[in-house]
């Protein structure tokens, strides 16, 4: 199991930054502030396509698998309601994701009930960015569906930093 599911990270990652992984047959492990390609718009299109396909299955996603510990993951940040770690596709100097630990597939299928948990993640958002000198600013992104380009479904909100942005954002 572990080691098909290896295969299947490697391929997700080969799509998302081409083949150049870390020697070992897996993806390069990201650096804090490394020089990476960038995804191409389109592989994102793509891949959240993909993953709308499976929305509800009961299967874990890759979120689950890292909170779990199952996979590696440059885990900056863990509390008993979330969990930070470095996006191993970075789009910015700095990019990280902040991701719930009960298991919410999407802000749209958030309840009511989900308010502390939300409040919580931005808030560790905010710790994480004042822990990582984004002090210039930084952006919050949350993916919602297909056509918001969300590729896992598992609730997760990018904080990006480092550089200026720029607006409108695609």
């Amino acid at each position: 199991m572990s080691a098909l599911f290896s295969l299947a990270v490697a391929a997700h990652c080969d799509t998302r930054y081409g083949s150049s992984g870390g020697g070992s047959g897996g993806p390069a492990a990201p650096t804090h502030h490394s020089e990476r390609p960038l995804c191409a718009k389109s592989d994102e299109v793509r891949l959240a396509g993909e993953a709308s396909k499976k929305y509800g299955s009961a299967a874990p996603t890759i979120f689950s698998k890292v909170i779990d510990k199952s996979i590696p993951a440059d885990i900056i940040y863990e509390d008993e309601k979330c969990l930070a770690f470095r996006d191993i596709s970075p789009q910015a100097p700095v990019h990280f994701l902040v991701i719930p630990k009960v298991p919410i597939p999407r802000i749209s299928a958030a309840k009511d009930e989900d308010v502390e948990v939300l409040g919580h993640l931005l808030i560790v958002a905010k710790n994480v960015a004042k822990q990582e000198a984004l002090n210039d600013g930084y952006r919050v992104v949350i993916n919602d569906g297909k056509h918001g380009a969300q590729s896992v479904y598992h609730l997760h909100i990018h904080v990006l930093g480092g550089r200026q942005m720029s607006w409108p954002p695609g």
